[in-house]
């Protein structure tokens, strides 16, 4: 059950309620932080029927684990709340931050994890089987579908890495360049070698028969077999409420191709003063894992900055009272 609650202000705002924002608050609330984690409800991994390669929690449904992260979070003080944030903007030295529905909340500091989302090609049937007969990450789905016939569609510039990637789940891949460019001379011979198959053309549909993949159509027709279709979207950082601050998302380090993030250093601070980001806004590959990692350490971050901050202003009120008078 999600805290209606919502009080006027904060020491901290957590904007996303996945993996890395609730790990965030879990430990902004163990430092005994007031923390809100405002979360619209659109997780990524919504489609899939577990999360997996996390530690303890393999195979866990993902609606189970934010459950149990927001149970954890609420039980040291924390509150969460169902709700879409619109902007930020800077008030004195902390934010107020609004939601679609008219609230506002301040707080002195922000995180930022509100994910990504992907960028679907036009493909027919792929959005009806994202998630399930369409996959995107064989360290997510590779175990599910191993030993199966798979069909890599060229959907990024990564596609020849991603086929022969693919070829440690199973040995059936073929390599639909799609939109991408034929393999070069070297990129071919690694392909050969491990035995994955090139067919060239744009991929126009994904057939099924009711939940199952059956092939793979493309442009003149051509059907080939296939059970399951692997393709890499492009991800794009939710970050369109953050202009306001002048935050934005920029192309990743591989290119644009690739989609957009939010920039931070390692500490997940961005370059707005007070704003930090973990999870996929702006780390476009991280996991389940790594984002509730990047969160937690974001965290304890933050709580470091406003003990700084209490601690000046505490040496100067004391400086303030012990000036001798005359």
């Amino acid at each position: 059950m999600v805290t209606l609650q919502l009080n006027d202000s904060y020491d901290v705002v957590v904007i996303g309620g996945g993996a890395a924002g609730l790990n965030g608050a879990l430990m902004l609330g163990r430092a005994r932080r007031s923390v809100v984690v405002i979360d619209a409800g659109a997780p990524r991994n919504a489609p899939a029927e577990g999360v997996h390669g996390l530690f303890a929690r393999e195979g866990m449904s993902p609606l189970e684990l934010v459950e149990r992260g927001r149970a954890e979070v609420r039980r040291y003080g924390g509150h969460v709340v169902d709700g879409e944030v619109t902007g930020a903007v800077r008030d004195g030295d902390g934010f107020i931050v609004s939601l679609a529905d008219g609230r506002t909340v301040r707080a002195r500091r922000l995180l930022v994890t509100t994910g990504l989302v992907d960028d679907l090609p036009d493909i027919a049937g792929v959005r009806e089987q994202w998630g399930r007969g369409v996959v995107h990450c064989p360290y997510c789905h590779g175990w599910e579908v191993r030993d199966r016939a798979i069909g890599v569609v060229g959907a990024t510039p990564m596609a020849v890495h991603q086929a022969l990637l693919w070829g440690q789940w199973t040995d059936d891949v073929v390599l639909f360049t799609h939109t991408q460019p034929e393999p070069t001379a070297e990129q071919a011979e690694q392909l050969a070698a491990r035995g994955v198959r090139v067919v060239p053309g744009e991929v126009v549909a994904v057939e099924s028969d009711g939940d199952l993949i059956t092939g793979v159509r493309l442009a003149d027709g051509t059907v080939i077999e296939r059970e399951v279709v692997a393709l890499g979207a492009r991800m794009i950082a939710r970050a369109d409420f953050l202009a306001s601050l002048g935050l934005h998302a920029v192309p990743h380090p591989m290119g644009p191709a690739m989609g957009d993030q939010v920039p931070a250093d390692p500490m997940g601070r961005t370059e707005v003063p007070g704003v930090w980001a973990a999870g996929n806004v702006t780390d476009l590959s991280a996991q389940v894992g790594g984002a509730a990692a990047a969160g937690a350490f974001a965290g304890a971050q933050i709580n470091m900055d406003l003990v700084t901050e209490e601690t000046r202003l505490a040496v100067e009120a004391r400086r303030a009272s012990t000036v001798p008078v005359g």
